[in-house]
């Protein structure tokens, strides 16, 4: 795994003028990359569910980078409701969007549902993200060059999309299967979203950032990281060896999504899965496949309630 962190890939680079929208913004990942952003100028608009953490991380990101620019939305990714209002509020203060981090997500969550009777990993990790990209379509095409990030994982292996049962309704919960489906669902939007916006300048980017210390893993139990092992195959299993230590910290962590947010390598790429600060080309085939990425698109818009 690279020791690169998320301060280190934005030396030298400038977003002064830029504005970068970040869900899960309060905390790990989210909170790292925001960081990073701010110190390289561009103002940030940070988006999380919780009001307290929002202002702490705010607090504590103007303490680090004296004069940064941050502004916080309140984002419940498992209520359409609220996306929208939040969408609204994001496309109000910023006309012009040019790096869409989808950070947010769930892991390994027992069975519940969100808000909308979807399952709570496919409906918070891809639903709540899809309608939010979807509302902010207009300021991202704006920004004549703007950036999706999308965070996926390697645990897209475990599963593909079932497109016929997503909210398993017809099986027995699987909360490993369930995650892998909502990562899979990741890569198939990033897919489509490229395709559909690349003519308007805008690209889009899957990564996965390796293990990292988060609070992600909360619902994990020590059985579940030995159940984990029989789910996941041999390349997966192999993530981040011999280099470096298994587990990064977040600052780490989010050097790759951030990477991906402002590296001029990528600047006429897009549709590809990143990963320690470099494009992967060994993602499952059906988590990168076309007639899939535009099947589950169009699901996702009639569970969204809205075309685009």
């Amino acid at each position: 795994m690279t020791r690169t962190t998320a301060l280190e890939v934005v030396d030298g680079i400038d977003l002064h003028g830029k504005t970068c929208v970040i869900t899960g913004a309060s905390s790990g990942l989210g909170r790292e990359s925001a960081l990073a952003l701010a110190a390289a100028g561009a103002r940030v608009v940070l988006a999380a569910r919780d009001a307290k953490a929002l202002a702490a991380t705010q607090q504590w990101i103007g303490a680090e980078v004296p004069g940064a620019r941050t502004t916080a939305v309140v984002l419940d990714l498992a209520s359409l409701a609220d996306v929208r209002l939040a969408a609204a509020a994001i496309a109000d203060i910023a006309p012009r969007i040019h790096v869409l981090m989808n950070n947010a997500g769930v892991m390994f969550t027992p069975f519940s549902k969100t808000a909308d009777d979807f399952e709570i990993q496919f409906g918070t990790n891809h639903l709540g993200h899809f309608e939010l990209t979807r509302l902010l379509i207009p300021q991202l095409s704006a920004a004549a060059g703007a950036r999706v990030v999308i965070l996926s994982s390697d645990g897209h292996y475990m599963s593909d999309v079932d497109l016929s049962d997503i909210h398993w309704h017809e099986r027995e919960y699987d909360k490993f299967h369930a995650y892998g489906a909502s990562k899979t669902a990741n890569i198939l939007h990033m897919v489509e979203l490229d395709r559909r916006l690349r003519d308007r300048g805008v690209r889009t980017y899957a990564v996965h950032p390796g293990m990292v210390a988060t609070s992600l893993g909360r619902h994990m139990t020590p059985e579940d990281i030995t159940t984990l092992r029989g789910y996941l195959p041999r390349r997966a299993k192999r993530i981040d060896q011999p280099a470096g230590p298994k587990v990064a910290t977040p600052d780490q962590g989010a050097a790759t999504q951030v990477w991906a947010a402002v590296s001029p390598e990528l600047a006429d790429v897009g549709s590809v899965y990143l990963s320690n600060c470099g494009i992967r080309r060994d993602t499952a085939p059906y988590a990168v496949d076309e007639e899939h990425a535009a099947a589950l698109w169009g699901v996702s818009e009639k569970l969204c309630g809205g075309e685009s």
